[in-house]
């Protein structure tokens, strides 16, 4: 059986994800994204499922393991989130003071915080506040969490998508420590890759206008300083296409022109809730 590790406790939207990718895998629960990545180095037939970044409140702030660690990227999956206010059964919402859960799941729900008076709490995740408010039993106190948070600490769903913005998604990039890529054929693809460039006067954009002449169009460009340093960045790129296409292939030669260092971190189908 393979096993899939994610960052956080039972009921997460990680979780959640893990159970869209693979139903069948032994998916298991770590205390941080350090965790998750230092047991797929250690571990094959392990994989992991990390938020990458999320459609309103942007980057989760991962960009420094995926540098670290290199490994390969499988596939990417959006996972719609959909907020809900848990709490004990049987509370009313005119009962509850308190409302705890991540920092960002409290901010995407901000409007209907505020207009409930209730007093919020920023903790480590969603899943472990809905945790807490099963064991702490206080029926002013509840969480903002998924469903299966709900189900699994035995919790009732007291307001259903509380969000202030429908449609919100998170991007999770599924990786593992061995390398593979689909076969290059008629489907769209995306390639990730890393860089750091030669210093040099205007090296970035010389570094990119490959890209320009060939017609590769770049999704994403975020550069991440390098430790203790304000000087030395890399880049964290995505591209649309596969890397067997030769526009990608000379796009990507002409950038290893400027570079000190360069990693191909996966090729993989792009998800079709990017066309949406």
């Amino acid at each position: 059986m393979s096993k899939i590790y994610f960052q956080g406790t039972y009921g997460a939207y990680s979780h959640l994800a893990a159970l869209s990718v693979d139903p069948n895998a032994e998916i298991i629960p770590c205390k941080t994204f350090d965790e998750c990545f230092i047991n797929a180095s250690k571990d094959v037939n392990a994989k992991i499922i990390i938020p990458e970044s999320n459609r309103i409140t942007g980057n989760i702030g991962i960009e420094y393991l995926i540098f670290e660690y290199r490994l390969n990227i499988y596939s990417e999956y959006f996972q719609k989130i959909e907020h809900n206010l848990l709490g004990l059964p049987g509370v009313k919402i005119s009962e509850i003071k308190d409302v705890y859960s991540h920092g960002q799941a409290l901010s995407q729900c901000s409007n209907f915080i505020k207009s409930n008076n209730l007093i919020e709490h920023v903790r480590a995740d969603t899943a472990g506040s809905a945790e807490m408010v099963s064991k702490v039993k206080d029926k002013t106190k509840a969480a903002i969490a998924s469903s299966l948070s709900a189900k699994t600490y035995n919790l009732e769903v007291i307001q259903k998508n509380i969000e202030n913005e429908k449609g919100n998604l998170t991007r999770f990039l599924v990786m593992g420590k061995n390398v593979a890529q689909p076969e290059f054929g008629k489907k769209k693809y995306i390639t990730t890759f890393l860089f750091k460039l030669k210093s040099k006067p205007a090296a970035l954009y010389q570094s990119l206008a490959g890209f320009a002449v060939h017609q590769v169009n770049l999704t994403k460009l975020q550069s991440y300083a390098e430790k203790n340093t304000f000087d030395s960045y890399f880049f964290l790129c995505d591209l649309d296409g596969h890397i067997e296409d030769k526009k990608v292939q000379k796009s990507l030669e002409e950038l290893g022109l400027h570079c000190q260092d360069f990693h191909v971190l996966g090729v993989f189908e792009a998800d079709k809730l990017r066309e949406k």
